[in-house]
């Protein structure tokens, strides 16, 4: 049922009918030396402009400190790292450009200005700009020069972008399209000097579009007004404001790609929006880690460190092994994307038209890590306050700003409702296009559960048999539900919510254990198993923990739906397809956690 596939071969959403060779998964450790001097130049921007002054663009009362801010990324070539080069960018791979997200994410409300700039506010541009566009826009937004913001999201139109009402009526003179709406939450408004604006063309009769198109709108056309910035939770030193286009005359030839495909052109860029804020929660959780691991050091209770302390050491271990499988994933995400990008042009297809096909071939993990990364964030900004205590409550330590800022990353790029129901959602339409052969897999477990257990198979040899026979069993479990509640609901699956993210639950949690492992083994394979000791402690322990996330959310979607026999059934097989032999969950922690305090830092 569960075949090992080549590099070249592996498609979006397989990981749960697939098995994937260690060999073919990138691992952080891979990074060449000229990746790593990047984000190493990420890092020292941070130190030296941003950290400093964090209080300072928190508190500002116009935009012209971020603005001014950016310029100087601008400097160094930070805003255009997924510009081509004859555009003036640097044109760097996806995962090259996952690091410098992953690195510049611990900048709080300036790591927030920076990518809505480079990613939503020039990417649409890169992938579907035509030349004449490319050439005028790209080379200003690279170099900092302009500064972009994305305008999709309206009142009464949010996780429904398609709902919007911002409307384009052609002049009749047929030269621009004139713009009337509204649009709310627009990181970078204020100091913006373009706009990417979605809206509806109506028609002679003033019958709007079906759906949205896009347009580039440069902040000097007429009709451009917006309200003062939002007061919010967090990210306080992000400029948000509502901006309104009242017949703002824009030019037909800024139209972006073609009439209607701007709600596409949406989706796509919310995919790559959505796995680089992924990486980005790492960076921030690493620098969260920091902080709490020279806290617990210099703390002392009872005349000891509170870094000697069992529960302290249970905290700090599971926000480094959750920030470790993690960050695993999302490179090997970004990753395959670039394999595939390649694969695209090896067969004829331009820059831009393959990483947008890559990009939307493994939407689905896009969609994964964009969950699990930001819920990993929150859970290391949480443990970061209790680590805390007392002052991580008080605004003069660092955990206030940290815990506020990082609660916005479970909203942005499509609240993480939302993102589960798509990835149960993708996964069920690549099945009814042949794409993905889930209902295959999933006959063959439902056969499976009825039959009497073979308990005299061979015994494997090599690394992980144990844990990789666990995963397989996981990916059982995962189809057994998801086939039960397609036959059960068929066309009203779309209804049933809760039973939606209780599927996307479990298959997010298989997609992060099978990379943590893979990574593990790879890692074995190169500097050998003593070297990586704790390493491996981290792969079994979060394992150990995916298998329980698997079962509670598997149990809660099958006595959703199920009664009778096929209610104990199908419990029968959850029991039988999540079982792991028990191991002491303590003594690795201990050990992970030890090793960090020792060195004063998260060190993985």
């Amino acid at each position: 049922m569960i075949a090992t596939e080549p590099k070249a071969s592996i498609k979006g959403g397989e990981f749960l009918i697939k098995e994937t060779e260690a060999a073919n998964v990138f691992i952080p450790e891979e990074f060449t030396e000229e990746q790593q001097m990047i984000a190493a130049t990420c890092r020292e921007f941070l130190e030296r402009e941003i950290w400093p002054r964090l209080n300072e663009i928190d508190s500002a009362k116009s935009p012209e400190l971020i603005s001014s801010l950016m310029d100087k990324a601008g400097e160094l070539g930070l805003l255009g790292t997924g510009v081509p080069e004859e555009y003036g960018g640097f044109g760097m791979n996806f995962n090259t450009s996952m690091l410098v997200a992953e690195a510049t994410g611990a900048g709080h409300s300036f790591s927030v200005a920076l990518s809505a700039h480079t990613g939503i506010g020039t990417l649409p541009i890169v992938y579907y700009g035509n030349e004449e566009q490319k050439s005028k826009y790209l080379p200003l937004l690279a170099s900092g020069e302009w500064k972009a913001a994305y305008c999709l999201t309206e009142p009464d139109s949010g996780s429904d972008a398609n709902s919007g009402k911002t409307k384009a009526v052609l002049s009749e003179d047929g030269k621009h399209y004139v713009l009337t709406g509204q649009k709310m939450w627009i990181t970078n408004g204020g100091f913006a000097d373009l706009f990417i604006v979605f809206a509806k063309i109506a028609d002679a009769n003033g019958q709007l579009d079906k759906n949205l198109s896009a347009f580039i709108v440069e902040k000097s056309y007429e009709g451009i007004t917006m309200n003062e910035p939002e007061h919010k939770m967090g990210i306080k030193g992000s400029d948000t404001r509502q901006v309104f286009f009242t017949d703002c005359k824009v030019p037909v030839e800024n139209l972006l790609s073609e009439r209607g495909n701007g709600f596409k052109i949406a989706v796509n860029i919310l995919n790559i929006g959505r796995i680089k804020l992924g990486a980005a929660t790492i960076g921030g959780s690493k620098e969260v880690i920091n902080h709490a691991i020279r806290y617990a050091n210099e703390r002392k209770q009872f005349k000891t460190p509170i870094s000697e302390f069992g529960a302290i050491k249970h905290k700090l271990a599971e926000m480094a092994i959750k920030v470790y499988a993690s960050e695993t994933a999302s490179y090997r995400a970004g990753q395959n994307i670039d394999d595939l990008i390649e694969d695209f042009k090896e067969q004829g297809m331009d820059d831009a038209s393959a990483k947008l096909k890559a990009l939307e071939q493994f939407a689905i993990e896009c969609a994964v890590m964009k969950v699990h990364g930001s819920e990993v964030l929150d859970y290391v900004t949480d443990e970061g306050v209790q680590v805390y205590g007392g002052m991580g409550y008080s605004a003069d330590a660092p955990m206030d700003r940290s815990y506020r800022d990082a609660r916005i990353n479970r909203i942005f790029e499509g609240t993480n409702e939302i993102n589960r129901m798509l990835i149960v959602d993708m996964l069920l339409k690549r099945a009814m296009k042949g794409e993905l052969d889930l209902m295959g897999p999933a006959m063959a477990v439902a056969k499976e559960i009825m039959s009497i257990p073979d308990f005299n198979t061979e015994e494997e040899e090599g690394l992980f048999v144990a844990e990789k026979n666990v995963l397989r069993n996981l990916k059982k479990a995962a189809l057994m539900v998801a086939g039960a509640a397609v036959q059960k609901f068929m066309t009203n699956l779309s209804n049933e919510q809760e039973i939606l993210m209780n599927v996307a639950d479990m298959a997010i949690e298989i997609y992060v254990a099978e990379s943590v492992l893979l990574r593990v083994e790879k890692l074995i394979g190169i500097k050998g198993e003593a070297a990586v000791s704790l390493q491996k402690q981290m792969a079994l322990v979060y394992l150990h923990e995916a298998v329980e996330k698997v079962n509670s959310a598997g149990r809660a979607a099958i006595t959703s739906f199920a009664e009778g026999d096929e209610l104990r059934g199908m419990l029968m097989g959850l029991k039988r397809f999540t079982k792991i032999e028990p191991m002491n969950l303590k003594n690795p922690r201990r050990q992970i956690a030890d090793a960090m305090i020792a060195e004063n830092k998260y060190i993985f």
